[in-house]
């Protein structure tokens, strides 16, 4: 078996989605398969720029919806020509679904990671992500596409269930798309704390104690939550909160000025990897609030690393985190508030960090990557 895995556009800087192609990419290898990696070129638009606003992003387009389409079934008839072994085509990312038109229909699949800019688009509010007019034209085109996916795989549950009922079909009716759960894409492991202390030292990393965000800024990712929530706590505590990802906006240190903590809020823009690692396993506990996910990478990386977690009561996160979390209203600061107290009692957070190093082996890569071979092979 061969797998020619087709990845995003390099000038749209989607780093989840080149960390799964990646991860996708070793895994197949470890299990015997072979593997070709394809994906679109820059053909308008200068290497190394980032094609996600103004006139870079339409000559993104045509790189991607013009050229590409070209390019890949060039290379897929030159595949097909081979005949040494089977060769099917996967698309790692849900919104390139229209490159299903130019794949062979019965050899060719996709993963679909969340369904949430699609809400967006028609007018699910509870998705958190509003589309302008040309994003809902793209993303009606993404969804048509989908529905007629041969073999797909969602990432949780959760997402095959707003995928269904968008397609207008019910669950099952298609046995070919399959739940196969997102593995970790890199290691995760409890740092020593002398290790963690060190590398978070050449930050000037405050010390004491501090919870941790991981992610975005974008309003889904509900970070304004732990200002409350600190605000909440009052003086019951009086640790820091650091914010790891995306930098912080104008608009929101402008908030954190209004709740005069600005001096308790570390920014740490994309941490390399060891200094991820290093945050997750000294943090006091993960805050996760998001008010939409497609499956959470951040929850399992957290209970890899020993940290005790905090998240929003959203079916996905539940279903990612299992009993392993304690789970709280997003729009409830309060509520993290209280669950964040709980921590206190050395019980409870001994059985969450035990509970989450158990729950973190349900994301096996061998286990999801044999089911994603399963997937082709049936």
């Amino acid at each position: 078996m061969k797998i020619i895995l087709i990845g995003n556009y390099p000038g749209d800087r989607q780093e989840s989605m080149f960390r799964y192609l990646n991860a996708l990419k070793d895994n197949l290898i470890r299990n015997e398969v072979q593997v070709g990696i394809i994906q679109p070129g820059s053909f308008f638009v200068p290497p190394n720029k980032i094609t996600t606003s103004g006139l870079l992003k339409w000559l993104g387009y045509i790189d991607k919806y013009v050229v590409f389409p070209i390019v890949l079934k060039m290379r897929v008839m030159k595949e097909l020509r081979k005949e040494k072994e089977d060769v099917f085509f996967h698309i790692c990312d849900h919104s390139n679904s229209m490159y299903l038109k130019v794949l062979p229909k019965n050899l060719s699949g996709i993963t679909c990671h969340d369904v949430l800019a699609i809400q967006g688009a028609l007018g699910f509010d509870e998705a958190y992500c509003k589309a302008t007019r040309t994003g809902k034209i793209l993303q009606a085109w993404i969804l048509s596409n989908l529905k007629k996916a041969r073999k797909l795989a969602t990432v949780s549950h959760n997402t095959m269930k707003h995928l269904t009922e968008l397609c207008e079909v019910e669950n099952g009716t298609n046995s070919n798309w399959k739940v196969i759960h997102n593995s970790f894409n890199s290691k995760f492991w409890p740092m020593d704390e002398s290790e963690s202390r060190k590398l978070l030292k050449t930050l000037n990393f405050p010390k004491g104690q501090f919870i941790l965000h991981v992610g975005s800024g974008l309003p889904r990712k509900n970070r304004s939550l732990l200002l409350k929530m600190v605000k909440e706590l009052g003086n019951r505590w009086k640790g820091y909160i650091c914010f790891a990802g995306d930098p912080l906006d104008e608009d929101f240190t402008k908030n954190v000025k209004n709740y005069g903590i600005l001096d308790r809020v570390k920014s740490v823009p994309r941490p390399d990897h060891p200094t991820l690692v290093a945050l997750y396993s000294s943090c006091e506990a993960f805050i996760f609030p998001s008010f939409s996910e497609g499956f959470g990478w951040p929850l399992i990386e957290a209970q890899a690393c020993g940290a005790p977690v905090i998240a929003s009561s959203i079916s996905t996160l539940q279903e990612v985190g299992g009993e392993a979390a304690i789970y709280a209203n997003p729009y409830k600061p309060e509520d993290f508030a209280k669950g964040f107290i709980r921590l206190n009692k050395k019980e409870k957070k001994k059985e969450l960090i035990t509970l989450g190093f158990e729950n973190c082996k349900r994301f096996d890569s061998q286990k999801l990557t044999k089911d994603f071979i399963k997937l082709y092979q049936s």
